[in-house]
């Protein structure tokens, strides 16, 4: 089903010279990427201030240590404050994630039908309004856990509809072409919204925790006027040549998420807009068969608990540094949470790299398997020796960010390829599949931050047991895949080394 035909933005037609023959395709294809970047990096950013304010809604710092520049009483602010704390906070983000995962599948659907540009602003206007609630929660004095809870349910709805929109979008105006490293950056929105979102929310966190959401609120709805005005949804509204069939978005979601890693094989599947035309007469194969396929179950599982460590990192690691001294200092609230950035800087690098060594290896299963069983000492390094001093914090904190976030786009790009062989290039069965293995994710990512309010109530060691052994079992559950790749490859070795003795 393909979207109705969308109105063309009142900025272009107000600037006339933004019009074709004035601006060139190529003008718009570079303006609608910027823009897009611009959307879902502050809808990323508004979805941080929750992790900020840990520190401050949850119980008090029990420590006889100093605490470096701190303003704050540390009294925690009801229903976050008792010793059952944590726990609510991990219920809050838990209530989030769950809707978010829900509402992405639905918002698919319904973006097909309607105008892709309407139906984003109206995600970031809902988005930015329901943070702005959350955060006047501070000045209104309420302590109603049902209010906090309601907030990020309704939140998670509208800010599902942001990841589909700009898919989609995107898809529209991209044709085959040697672009992965463009759409590689394009894709670390997500990263630069988390830092930007970190950023504010700790700058201005010192004025009240209300600030912390009412600022990034702010910040994606003034984002949604700019996509009101200026985003162009197809390059055919501006009059320009038909790049190619127009995205069903369901099913293309999905598969342009594989533009994280840099390399041909996946910017293909980005770019080849072009080479739809099958998806009409494609037939959807069923969920159970999806299931079936060979590859499928290992990746979806390894995904959930890969998402279970990436999501623990996003909503509890300002807390942890907030609770955890650093040279038997207790950094402030607003340092916490700038320095919690660096997890998210390594996360870019570890995307860029991860890419770059599975295209030198064509190893998908190999790379993502590498970073996985690296990335378990790396936190064990990090907990036990991330406290002596903040070179040492920094560092390791940046190795962890590489090595946890980096297997994402692999996993599901090792699929798609596969599938791309099995189902002769169905698209539909594509998306089935990819929607389970991601769906699977997102669970995963739901229950990682909830068990972590629980089990930090026994301490932080228990917290990074239950993250090790979840990575354990991701990397477990890549082995069989693993060693085919590298059976594969000493295959081909050998097979090149005879040729070279006969010749």
């Amino acid at each position: 089903m393909q979207s109705l035909a969308p109105s063309l933005a009142p900025g272009i037609d107000l600037f006339p010279s933004l019009k074709p023959p004035n601006k060139t395709l190529t003008f718009h294809q570079i303006l609608v990427l910027v823009i897009t970047f611009l959307a879902y990096a502050s809808f990323h950013a508004s979805r941080k201030p929750p992790s900020i304010v840990k520190s401050v809604l949850g119980p008090r710092v029990d420590s006889d240590s100093t605490v470096s520049n701190s303003t704050f009483n540390d009294a925690g602010w009801a229903p976050f404050d008792g010793p059952k704390g944590t726990h609510r906070l991990g219920e809050l983000d838990l209530a989030f994630l769950s809707s978010y995962s829900i509402g992405m599948y639905f918002s698919g659907h319904i973006g097909d039908r309607i105008d892709l540009r309407l139906f984003l602003v109206f995600g970031m206007l809902g988005s930015g309004l329901l943070t702005i609630i959350f955060g006047l929660g501070y000045w209104f004095d309420v302590h109603l856990l049902l209010f906090f809870m309601s907030v990020q349910i309704v939140c998670g709805l509208f800010q599902s509809i942001g990841w589909p929109c700009v898919v989609a979008v995107v898809g529209n105006w991209s044709q085959k072409s040697k672009r992965g490293l463009i759409m590689g950056v394009w894709n670390s929105q997500t990263s630069v919204g988390n830092i930007i979102g970190s950023v504010i929310a700790s700058g201005v966190l010192e004025y009240g925790w209300g600030w912390s959401f009412v600022v990034p609120g702010i910040l994606v709805i003034i984002m949604g006027i700019l996509v009101f005005f200026f985003l162009a949804v197809r390059p055919q509204d501006l009059g320009f040549e038909f790049l190619g069939k127009d995205v069903e978005m369901g099913a293309m979601v999905k598969e342009i998420e594989n533009a994280g890693i840099p390399a041909e094989t996946e910017e293909a599947v980005l770019l080849q807009s072009n080479n739809m035309e099958s998806l009409g007469n494609s037939e959807a194969i069923g969920f159970v068969e999806a299931w079936k396929l060979p590859g499928v179950a290992p990746f979806a599982f390894c995904l959930f608990f890969s998402k279970l460590v990436a999501y623990t990192f996003l909503y509890w690691l300002p807390f942890y540094i907030r609770h955890t001294a650093v040279a038997g200092v207790h950094l402030s609230h607003k340092t916490a949470g700038i320095l919690s950035t660096v997890f998210d800087v390594g996360g870019v690098f570890g995307g860029i790299s991860a890419g770059f060594i599975s295209d030198k290896l064509e190893a998908r299963a190999v790379t993502s398997t590498l970073f996985l069983v690296l990335s378990m000492p790396a936190l064990i390094l990090y907990r036990m020796y991330g406290s002596i001093s903040m070179t040492a914090n920094v560092t390791l904190m940046f190795i962890s960010g590489m090595l946890v976030n980096g297997p994402y786009s692999l996993i599901t790009t090792a699929v798609s390829a596969d599938l791309g062989t099995q189902m002769k290039g169905n698209s539909r069965a594509l998306a089935t599949v990819t929607a389970i293995i991601d769906g699977t994710g997102s669970v995963g990512a739901a229950l990682g931050p909830l068990l972590a309010g629980y089990i930090s109530t026994r301490g932080w060691n228990s917290v990074f047991l239950m993250l090790i052994i979840s990575i354990l079992f991701a990397s477990v559950l890549l082995v069989g895949i693993a060693k085919a790749e590298l059976k594969e490859k000493l295959s081909g070795w050998k097979l090149f080394s005879s040729g070279m003795v006969i010749s």
